[in-house]
């Protein structure tokens, strides 16, 4: 019933930066070709739980963000105890320390955008009209975190910053997420 093509991709790896610690990068980015419904436009990872995930936006809501173009890149820098380690408390409990970076870019053109073209599904609303769902026309979402690893020798926790769409309803500038990590 639709007529579109789909091209997605991604490419990643760690980069050790000794002594600084090591870096997980993953660079991905997806194009649709042709009109389709709101549906089947890429609609991007949220995660609205406490619990930190790497693949998703940790202080995105559900069903945003939709693109029918994007690119995104997403940084988890270890330090590996670079700065924790000149602290002797700190040493003794053998904390680490990190950052994370995500930067989301992408769009819709206007033959999928509901906002110029009328034929175009509309996105999704609240029961009061206001939108659920966006499109990042005006600028990357932008979110990076401060983590504490190996606490207890399998906790995470991070302290999350969400830089851009401040403005959208229900959203959190900040947040606090926790995840299992085994990290010897």
């Amino acid at each position: 019933q639709y007529n579109y093509q789909s091209l997605a991709g991604s490419a990643g790896g760690r980069i050790s930066l000794a002594p600084l610690g090591f870096s997980d990068i993953l660079l991905e980015g997806g194009w649709l070709f042709g009109q389709v419904p709101y549906p089947l436009l890429f609609i991007h990872r949220a995660n609205q739980t406490y619990l930190f995930d790497e693949n998703s936006y940790n202080l995105m809501n559900f069903l945003e963000f939709a693109s029918d173009k994007y690119i995104a890149l997403s940084i988890d820098h270890s330090f590996y105890g670079f700065f924790f380690n000149r602290i002797p408390l700190l040493r003794r409990l053998n904390w680490r320390e990190g950052i994370n970076f995500k930067i989301l870019y992408g769009g819709l053109s206007p033959e999928n955008n509901p906002a110029i073209n009328k034929s175009a599904m509309l996105l999704p609303m609240y029961a009061n009209g206001v939108p659920l769902t966006y499109a990042l026309n005006n600028g990357p979402y932008i979110e990076g975190s401060f983590a504490i690893l190996n606490v207890f020798k399998i906790l995470r926790f991070d302290i999350v910053r969400r830089f851009t769409y401040l403005n959208n309803p229900n959203v959190s500038a900040w947040g606090l997420r926790a995840k299992l990590k085994f990290d010897f």
